[in-house]
């Protein structure tokens, strides 16, 4: 049992690093600003609901889909590794936020859902945590860290004003040089796969 916990701990952490709460929570108020707190609330269970939704699909058809189209997991690996080094480091030289003029009405499917909570290295990190933990420990990692998410954007508000948005944007460049760490991790991986 408690390797089984250990093992939880180590996905739970890689996944958090991943997925990144806090960056989405300074993502989710920079998106929001100006949008009435129900349809807030609405679009923070959008992207919950699909960030989850796509991360599960992908965990359990990942493969087939890649079988289908020619593409092995060190492939994606590699793919996700290079496509997170990008991500990390434009987050660590730029600021997190969009423009809210430029959003759609359905920002929590795209970008909130896929690809911030479920984007590559969200999916790779998946595949990889089934193949080696197994399907119960990584769904369960997977869960805690959408619960997160979840409080995160419901606690937005609050945390912007603990935290203030540039302590936010701070927090969130460290994660990002831990993200970019992960992403060379990735690409090693994939290349030595």
């Amino acid at each position: 049992m408690a390797t089984w916990g250990g093992n939880f701990l180590r996905a739970f952490i890689q996944l958090f690093v991943t997925v990144d709460p806090i960056a989405l929570a300074a993502v989710f108020l920079a998106m929001s600003r100006d949008v009435d707190p129900a349809r807030r609330r609405h679009i923070a269970r959008q992207a919950t609901w699909t960030g989850g939704v796509v991360a599960l699909l992908f965990m359990f058809l990942g493969a087939n889909i890649f079988a289908a189209v020619g593409v092995t997991v060190s492939d994606f690996q590699i793919a996700g590794g290079l496509i997170l080094l990008i991500l990390a480091g434009r987050e660590l030289v730029q600021s997190v936020t969009m423009e809210p003029s430029m959003l759609s009405e359905d920002f929590g499917v795209v970008p909130l859902g896929m690809p911030l909570i479920a984007g590559p290295a969200t999916i790779t990190l998946l595949l990889l945590l089934e193949q080696t933990q197994g399907v119960a420990l990584t769904v369960a990692a997977l869960a805690s860290n959408l619960l997160l998410v979840a409080m995160a954007f419901a606690y937005s508000d609050r945390l912007e004003k603990l935290v203030t948005m540039t302590g936010l944007r701070a927090i969130s460049k460290i994660v990002a040089l831990l993200l970019a760490a992960i992403a060379v991790r990735m690409i090693r991986r994939g290349l030595a796969g």
